[in-house]
């Protein structure tokens, strides 16, 4: 169900990210000669950016099984809250928090590697710039962060982003091959919809964290030792 979520969020997600990413994947050099190989190329490169969001979940999911192990379902329901808190800030408010963000710099990192690997050629050149892609400070992104901490496992939270990302690929792939970028009112019907897909996961983040029994989207916990915890997920 957590890779299934994780593959909705990156499809539906995607549009967004031609939005966002749109420019820059265009922007993105090529040597190919046909168009297979120039489909090839944008693989590579979205594989790329796959692999940081691989390396970026599995972090978390180190960080969410041995440091908050114990308040796991606490912490789902802070950051289920947390992402509701930020959905309902408003557009320009977000922009003068920004200005004074530590992402700005990373901003600034991603924006000069991007352009030095520009200048290379080859397809180590494109998956590196493709693993740079994915560390752009992005909301869609962000969300799916969430999602891979309160998974709570290094394997299983690494494959999470990973999905995520190969759903964000077909997308940014169509528009290498087209040349074009979505229209301005396509786009902005779905800047709509990406709050509402980040309200559904965090209210899925909060059930989670209730304890209510639900199989898949809200199992049991019980705690049988000190250092041991059962979920009562399925019924055998």
């Amino acid at each position: 169900m957590d890779l299934l979520a994780a593959l909705t969020l990156g499809l539906l997600g995607s549009m967004h990210c031609i939005g966002m990413c749109g420019p820059l994947v265009l922007a993105v050099p090529s040597n190919a000669v046909s168009r297979w190989t120039f489909i090839g190329e944008r693989v590579l490169y979205n594989a790329g950016k796959a692999v940081t969001y691989g390396v970026l979940g599995a972090v978390l999911g180190f960080a969410g099984k041995s440091v908050i192990m114990d308040l796991q379902q606490n912490i789902s329901i802070v950051l289920g809250v947390t992402l509701l808190i930020t959905i309902a800030i408003p557009l320009g408010l977000k922009s003068k928090i920004e200005k004074f963000s530590p992402l700005k710099y990373l901003y600034g990192f991603v924006k000069e590697t991007f352009s030095a690997l520009m200048k290379k050629r080859g397809r180590t050149a494109l998956f590196l710039m493709g693993m740079v892609n994915g560390l752009l400070p992005c909301g869609l992104v962000y969300t799916a962060l969430i999602g891979a901490t309160v998974v709570a496992d290094i394997r299983q939270s690494a494959l999470f982003m990973i999905i995520f990302g190969i759903g964000t690929a077909p997308a940014l792939v169509a528009v290498s091959l087209t040349g074009k970028l979505i229209s301005v009112r396509f786009r902005s019907i779905i800047t709509r919809i990406i709050p509402g897909i980040s309200i559904v996961i965090a209210i899925i983040l909060i059930l989670r964290g209730m304890n209510l029994g639900i199989p898949l989207l809200s199992p049991k916990v019980v705690q049988t030792t000190t250092q041991e915890k059962t979920m009562d997920c399925c019924k055998e």
